[in-house]
């Protein structure tokens, strides 16, 4: 084993010093393009069966790589949670481009396509119970994102003063988290699109 890693070793430098830095910078991205298939594929299997259902090796299989190659991205199972869950986490609102509608935004979240989607849908809906239990790095990330998407739908929820159109945003944005994991949860599809629509018709939203 000794001699095989030398070997390989003595390979990278020849090809280092034969070939100069585009060599490196190759090596990086290909780093860089492991690491994304990784987080992609950690956030695709936690939302469909959760953090504690889905092993290191499973991810690794599902990017296409050898479990071994873990180990060089990510310290622990638990810190790639928490990347992986950053990385899906909706981005905060760039105040250059024009806002999505709050209506709109209630009109996705709540359709069956969205319940359908567990692969690519809410984090909040599908992890939130099991991130409750995540580190706090975890919950920390999750908290801003509630924060981001409560000042989202602040500006069209209803209310007359800023104090009423936060608790308005508040409770929309609660009732259409809960309404997806109860839409999930029943067996029944009349029931769970009666969920669907009759949270939507009550959202505080202009």
């Amino acid at each position: 084993m000794i001699f095989i890693m030398n070997v390989f070793m003595i390979s990278v430098l020849y090809k280092v010093k034969a070939f100069g830095a585009p060599y490196v910078k190759v090596s990086r991205e290909q780093v860089a393009e492991h690491r994304t298939r990784i987080l992609a594929a950690a956030a695709r299997l936690f939302r469909q069966r959760g953090f504690d259902d889905v092993t290191v090796a499973e991810v690794m299989k599902d990017a296409g790589l050898t479990h071994g190659a873990f180990y060089g991205h990510f310290p622990s199972k638990e810190a790639l949670i928490t990347e992986a869950v950053g990385q899906a986490l909706s981005p905060a609102p760039d105040q250059a481009k024009p806002r999505r509608a709050a209506a709109e935004f209630a009109d996705g979240y709540l359709s069956v396509k969205h319940r359908d989607s567990r692969p690519s849908s809410c984090l909040f809906s599908s992890l939130g119970t099991e991130a409750a239990r995540g580190s706090a790095d975890l919950r920390h990330r999750m908290t801003e994102a509630v924060r981001s998407r409560i000042n989202h739908l602040s500006v069209e929820a209803e209310g007359d003063r800023p104090k009423e159109k936060r608790r308005a945003a508040i409770a929309a944005w609660s009732a259409m988290v809960g309404a997806m994991v109860l839409a999930r949860l029943v067996d029944d599809e009349t029931l769970s699109k009666e969920i669907l629509s009759a949270t939507r018709a009550s959202l505080p939203l202009l």
